[in-house]
């Protein structure tokens, strides 16, 4: 995905249209998302220059990850992040929101956010743009240099997964599959009875220790 110029944020093409995108962001409002399990709350994320962003240094709000209000299965999901040169974020697919799992990584695979000098980026796992914890990219890809946007993707269609970072495809995986399972079954959410099961729920943007900021958020169901 090409990054659009700065008068083209968080707007769509006529073609987009006519694919059958939309945005999930309209560049002004927090219209269509809340925070996990707190829906009636001010959260910590704020829109400053046509981004989602999360202030961590106010204070009277509810910190937290920021969730679509609607739920999605199959789809291609693109959107725009950046942020700081060590920075670590998040983006959570097929969340459940119920009250069984007070965070959204208790459900939800994460789709890994980093800057080019965390120390996750020694950690093959752990890079940007994979599948956190599951495997090492699948293609060698780098973010760009803090200040840049990095474009990223998301694909779900019957629990079959891809995520694209910079253009690249970097993880790859089936929900389904008994390899995904096994997985599972010997990772740090072994004990989530919940986590990787589901193939349709949230997005959710994760609220971690550093700065982030997204823009461009669309989505194509299939």
């Amino acid at each position: 995905m090409a990054a659009t110029s700065s008068s083209q944020q968080n707007v769509l093409t006529a073609t987009e249209v006519k694919e059958g995108w939309k945005l999930l962001f309209d560049g002004k409002t927090l219209d269509g998302w809340h925070l996990f399990q707190h829906p009636d709350a001010k959260p910590s994320w704020i829109v400053q220059d046509g981004t989602i962003t999360v202030d961590l240094r106010t204070s009277g709000v509810q910190h937290g990850d920021l969730t679509s209000d609607a739920e999605f299965e199959n789809y291609e999901l693109a959107f725009e992040w950046k942020t700081t040169v060590d920075g670590n974020s998040g983006v959570f697919i097929n969340v459940q929101e119920n009250p069984e799992n007070q965070l959204a990584w208790q459900t939800g695979p994460e789709y890994q956010l980093l800057g080019p000098e965390h120390i996750d980026n020694k950690k093959p796992a752990k890079n940007p743009g994979c599948l956190y914890g599951y495997s090492a990219q699948l293609t060698q890809t780098s973010v760009h240099e803090q200040g840049q946007w990095n474009q990223s993707v998301i694909k779900q269609n019957n629990g079959e997964v891809a995520f694209y970072l910079n253009g690249n495809l970097t993880a790859k995986v089936d929900l389904g599959s008994q390899e995904w399972k096994d997985w599972v079954s010997q990772s740090n959410f072994k004990s989530f009875a919940d986590f990787g099961k589901a193939t349709k729920g949230h997005i959710v943007l994760q609220e971690w220790t550093s700065p982030v900021a997204f823009r461009n958020i669309k989505i194509k169901e299939l």
